[in-house]
């Protein structure tokens, strides 16, 4: 029991220094880019976004370097999960949110690609270096197509992008550097913390190191995520709530497990069975979702936001179940099958038709 205990605190800590890490990782680049003459809708679309995803990136790579790949997938698979279902749904308990019609005709779309993509990448069992560098070159490639055409966009779309409040001095520049020193430390000292912690609770508890990845670590690393977007509902910016959950799923896959892939060299990132067939469906699933919920009435309401977070809290207990209940555990993905999902279809069935429907009245 004290060796579970001990290990639970890494992971405690670990997230701690991860969240702290994140926050003075972000800090220090915005400043150097202002410094440098960065325009603030670039470093929101780049700087910003990199620092909430910061760590998940640190996580990841450093379970390939330990050789834990399951974890280093599951936390990238689980993240997104976390992301559209806690996250967004959290946010539109705070507030309803409003979609701006950019989301629905080309982030969206985006990112159903990319996770459909991955998952092809991911079904041979392999995630090799080459597709981790495809990875990389689409995110280098949709980074620079969304900084060209979120200008031509209509007035007050730039709006969703953070609003970066850093004061920069004459010689701002050593402590802006001090900063990212200090942030990419405990980013790094933070994930090997967690990764450890993580790797050992799997074993003392007897699941697989993929089960914590999509569960503890995945909600963990994904904080960042989850503060950056309530603040900004509470705020009532709810365009950066939504942007944040799009824009940190799209990196998870193109970035962080990218650079994982990357880091695994020619031995590629090894994927398990059960992740091909129900985690990387499920991250597929829950982005279509979001297609027709985005489409009631161009807003997410606090019902759409909890329908999110219980799917959450099924998705849990059909993680734990095969440890604790198993003899439930039919019985529970019987349930899930014949009664969740198809009243789910019916919700998103439902939304959609509504939105063509009136659609073709307000063209009419």
């Amino acid at each position: 029991m004290p060796t579970f205990l001990l290990s639970a605190f890494e992971v405690l800590i670990g997230i701690g220094l991860l969240f702290s890490g994140g926050e003075l990782f972000v800090k220090g680049s915005v400043a150097l880019a202002l410094i440098l003459g960065i325009p603030q809708l670039v470093i929101g679309l780049t700087v910003v976004s990199l620092g909430t995803s910061a760590p998940e990136l640190f996580v990841s790579v450093s379970s390939v370097i330990r050789g834990s790949d399951s974890l280093a997938i599951s936390n990238v698979v689980g993240s997104n999960i976390f992301n559209i279902l806690v996250v967004l749904g959290g946010s539109a308990i705070v507030l309803p949110l409003k979609v701006e019609s950019r989301l629905v005709r080309r982030d969206v779309p985006l990112l159903i690609a990319v996770s459909t993509a991955v998952w092809g990448m991911a079904s041979a069992g392999k995630v090799t270096w080459q597709a981790g560098l495809a990875l990389l070159i689409a995110l280098a490639i949709n980074t620079i197509w969304e900084i060209r055409t979120i200008r031509e966009e209509p007035e007050g779309t730039e709006n969703a992008e953070p609003d970066i409040d850093v004061k920069v001095s004459s010689n701002g520049w050593i402590k802006a550097s001090i900063y990212l020193l200090v942030g990419i430390f405990l980013l790094s000292f933070g994930s090997n913390l967690l990764v450890n912690g993580a790797s050992s609770a799997a074993l003392l508890l007897g699941v697989s190191e993929a089960v914590i990845g999509l569960t503890i670590v995945s909600a963990g690393t994904s904080m960042p995520e989850l503060i950056t977007s309530l603040v900004a509902a509470l705020r009532g910016q709810t365009d950066l709530a939504i942007g944040n959950v799009v824009g940190s799923s799209l990196l998870n896959q193109l970035l962080v497990l990218g650079s994982a892939a990357i880091f695994s060299r020619e031995s590629g990132l090894l994927v398990e069975e059960i992740l091909i067939q129900r985690d990387f469906p499920l991250m597929i699933l829950t982005s279509l979702a979001c297609m027709p919920i985005f489409w009631t009435n161009g807003r997410i309401s606090r019902q759409e936001g909890g329908i999110l977070l219980v799917l959450y809290f099924f998705y849990l207990i059909d993680q734990v179940l095969p440890k604790t209940m198993p003899s439930w555990q039919e019985e529970f993905r019987l349930i899930i099958l014949c009664v969740v999902l198809p009243l789910v279809m019916i919700i998103i069935a439902y939304q959609t038709i509504n939105y063509w429907i009136n659609l073709k009245s307000s063209i009419k």
